[in-house]
């Protein structure tokens, strides 16, 4: 990843925190502010399919970050601090998360669409829609997975041996 054209050109990215069953990203955001790139991560709203993508001041700054239902650190929904991505310059590269890829670049989240909405959005937004890069274990890519209509394609799927 770190080695990645796109990441290296990238100068702001969004990258989930993983959840156990994820590609551990830890070591990428401490990359990205030891590049001095900025940093900015999913604040999902429940009951919704809206997420914002808030900065981050440092690696550190994830332990201040509140746990939710989901067993996922976000800042809390009163944080009105940080800058959302697309109220600023947009985003270059979106790291994302799934629970299964295909060979055609679709991709399986958990359901509620908040990928999906979020790049409509981006779309919108004057920078224009970032590069899509999916982090997959290699046991997670399958010869197709069920897409809907409103899905995104990610650009590229980073798996090992890819």
């Amino acid at each position: 990843v770190i080695g990645h054209p796109k990441y290296q050109e990238s100068k702001r990215i969004a990258i989930f925190l993983s959840m156990p069953d994820e590609i551990q990203t830890e070591e990428i955001i401490k990359d990205i502010f030891k590049q001095g790139k900025e940093c900015f991560i999913p604040r999902y709203k429940p009951h919704s399919n809206h997420m914002d993508m808030l900065k981050l001041s440092s690696a550190e700054d994830i332990s201040s970050l509140t746990l939710t239902s989901w067993n996922i650190l976000q800042p809390s929904d009163d944080d009105s601090e940080r800058e959302e991505a697309l109220a600023g310059g947009g985003l270059d590269l979106i790291f994302m998360p799934g629970l299964g890829f295909d060979k055609k670049r679709n991709r399986l989240g958990r359901g509620k669409g908040y990928y999906d909405t979020y790049l409509e959005r981006c779309m919108k937004h004057p920078s224009g829609k970032p590069y899509t890069i999916a982090l997959a274990f290699r046991e997670q890519i399958c010869e197709s997975v069920p897409v809907a209509e409103n899905d995104v394609q990610v650009d590229e799927i980073l798996y090992e041996h890819c």
